[in-house]
């Protein structure tokens, strides 16, 4: 298995943890927040698991494949914190379709709820550019 592989399968390990934030007991508060932070909907997880699962089987056919979704999610996952920044809502979850924009704000409550889109898919879009020259 290449170093590509091993990130995408590492990337199946993460949003699969992301996926059961809302089942482990004592992670959500009386509000239904993660970590007092943000809401994960039964879409979230579900667009969590498929993004899981997309990793896995990137990452057990090819170095090209996991190349592939390192660069489409990376993208997508960092656009959506991007727009968290701008909106207070993400496009994945169709939140800035649904909501009205609560405008620019780098609050530590705005920044911490977008920081997991940013820091994973900057990583990924990194890592499929720059380890996947070639495939």
């Amino acid at each position: 298995m290449t170093l590509i592989q091993k990130i995408a399968l590492g990337y199946f390990v993460v949003l699969l943890g992301a996926t059961s934030l809302n089942y482990i007991p004592g992670l959500t508060d009386e509000d239904g927040l993660a970590f007092g932070i943000f809401a994960l909907d039964i879409f979230d997880d579900a667009l969590h698991l498929a993004s899981a699962l997309w990793a896995l089987a990137a990452a057990l056919i090819s170095p090209r494949a996991s190349k592939i979704f390192l660069v489409i999610f990376g993208t997508l996952y960092l656009g959506d914190g991007i727009f968290g920044f701008f909106t207070g809502y993400g496009y994945l979850d169709l939140g800035i379709f649904t909501n009205g924009s609560d405008g620019l704000s780098f609050t530590l409550f705005r920044v911490l709820a977008n920081l997991p889109h940013i820091a994973l898919g900057g990583v990924a879009l990194g890592a499929g550019l720059k380890l996947g020259r070639g495939l």
